[in-house]
């Protein structure tokens, strides 16, 4: 690092302006210009709200106690409004968590590129347009001109994060500030959108203060890391040091919840499949070209054949708009079928028994919050898959209920509301709700991927407890390969909508066929022995 650094945090304490409550808690750190530095912690760690007080954009009801940020010497908790707005952009950028968020839907995405070159440098329109395109270019954006004229809902998540890094990047500011990044995004473009993160740093000498809570990432592109908890600074050092050296309890548990492979799956392959998939097709409207042309569909499964047996944990794995998520609608018949058969039970499901299967199945959605009704407590969201299960009284369903969240470790929560639940609590609950029929096939539709290391450890841990206990099946789809490993018995890879491999796990992990599965394994941040 260099004498004289970029950027010093002294004793900073933030504080919740109505109860006192310490957010932040005396936090010091500095980095130096073109170091790439990270800062760790599971939610609730402050590390976000110390990453905004850098750019003085912390969100109301939060306020500094006391401390100094220093940025070249200048002090910005004393600059004034229009000092911090100058600095914005032009020597401090900001790449945020959800692309789509950050992005205005509604403004066309040359118009958001250009609009700090325009507020920071005199710059001509013509010239600003060039290097809007030079720039799109450089983060490999396929056309540059048809991006420009585009709105954000026409991208990719991952492409969306592209031209977000674009547009931060134009400015050349001396520091970025990326506030988990690549949470949203599959394994393939989490590599590209950080590889071509590190690669403009380090091109135009800016130094990257990387929030995350995905010591993978960490360990691939940061040389120092700061581990907080609560607020509170527990360990920092150089990155190799930190992590085979801790010196804390709490990095020594962080490094301990890194999903680790588990041993070699028993079930597959066994007996006749539960439920198989034959030839299956998925096909949605596609989009009109005109009043008397008809639109022609777009293909989203083809002819897919995939078959899962009792017990067995099957991981569909892909990039973004791989087909994952539509094959498990598929296989519990929540998308329409264009194409072959789905046979439960060693039968044809069609209308006459359509009904069997949904009772037999159940769906584990990605994001908890979004799935649970918010008005509902949670004795009753767990109750409510047993309404409909015959001869079950009202004394056997409240046992099954409670029985269920005992199970989950949400014993007593009952009463309780969605909102008064972490993420991870709520994620158990949404696999309460799974599993409190008994059911004999289940789909995991990224279950983790919205949770921190520590909680996605345990909900890990719970799911396989719980398959041990029940038995059921699982389609586990996931873009997390480290989660895979750790809970799958075989592994199916997608591409564009077809199964380009697949077999057992340590076959596929160790011994890939297919040039689609090594780059998913070359991109996947953690080596998975």
């Amino acid at each position: 690092m260099s004498k004289a650094p970029l950027l010093q945090v002294q004793g900073l304490t933030l504080l919740a302006t109505g109860s006192r409550r310490v957010l932040v808690d005396a936090l010091d750190f500095e980095m130096g210009s073109g170091e790439i530095l990270a800062i760790v912690g599971e939610s609730g760690s402050g590390k976000t709200m110390a990453a905004r007080a850098v750019l003085g954009l912390m969100p109301p009801g939060v306020a500094c106690g006391s401390g100094r940020i220093l940025m070249e010497g200048e002090d910005l908790l004393q600059a004034r409004p229009e000092r911090m707005r100058a600095l914005r952009g032009e020597r401090i950028g900001m790449v945020f968590q959800e692309p789509m968020v950050s992005l205005n839907p509604a403004m066309r995405i040359g118009d958001q590129l250009s609009e700090g070159l325009r507020l920071h440098t005199s710059l001509t329109d013509a010239q600003i347009r060039q290097r809007c395109l030079a720039m799109l270019a450089r983060v490999r954006i396929r056309d540059p001109e048809r991006c420009m004229a585009a709105y954000p809902h026409e991208f990719s998540g991952g492409m969306r994060q592209r031209i977000m890094l674009a547009s931060v990047m134009l400015l050349k500011p001396r520091l970025l500030i990326a506030d988990e990044p690549t949470t949203a995004l599959d394994t393939l473009s989490q590599g590209e959108v950080l590889d071509l993160m590190t690669e403009l740093a380090r091109e135009q000498g800016t130094a990257v203060l990387l929030i995350t809570h995905n010591l993978a990432l960490v360990s691939r592109y940061a040389q120092r890391v700061v581990v907080m908890q609560r607020g509170v600074l527990m360990e920092a050092g150089a990155v190799r040091d930190v992590f085979e050296r801790p010196r804390h309890d709490y990095t020594r548990q962080l490094l301990g919840a890194v999903p680790q492979r588990s041993r070699a799956g028993i079930h597959a392959g066994l007996g006749a499949p539960l439920i198989e998939a034959r030839n299956l097709s998925v096909a949605y409207p596609g989009a009109g070209k005109g009043w008397w042309k008809r639109a022609q569909p777009r293909q989203v499964l083809d002819s897919v054949n995939l078959a899962v047996h009792a017990g067995e944990t099957v991981a569909v794995v892909g990039g973004s708009g791989s087909g994952k998520t539509t094959l498990g609608r598929a296989m519990l018949r929540l998308a329409p079928h264009a194409g072959g058969e789905l046979h439960f039970q060693g039968e044809v499901v069609g209308r006459k028994n359509l009904q069997s299967l949904r009772m037999a199945c159940q769906l584990v959605f990605q994001d908890p919050y979004s799935s649970l009704n918010p008005r509902q407590r949670i004795g009753d969201i767990a109750l409510e898959p047993l309404l409909r299960v015959p001869g079950l009284s009202a004394a056997e369903r409240s046992y099954r209920v409670d029985e269920v969240l005992a199970e989950v470790g949400l014993e007593g929560f009952a009463h309780r509301l969605p909102h008064e639940l972490s993420g991870g609590q709520r994620q158990r609950v949404a696999i309460a709700r799974a599993i409190v029929r008994r059911p004999a096939f289940v789909v995991a539709d990224e279950p983790v991927s919205a949770l921190d290391m520590t909680i996605q450890a345990q909900v890990l841990a719970l799911f396989q407890s719980l398959q041990k206990q029940h038995g059921f099946a699982c389609l586990f789809i996931s873009h997390d390969l480290p989660a895979v490993a750790q809970v799958a018995d075989r592994i199916v890879v997608m591409e564009a909508g077809r199964i380009v491999e697949q077999g057992p796990r340590d076959e596929v992990l160790d011994r890939p066929q297919h040039a689609y599965t090594r780059a998913l394994l070359a991109a996947a941040p953690l080596p998975l022995e």
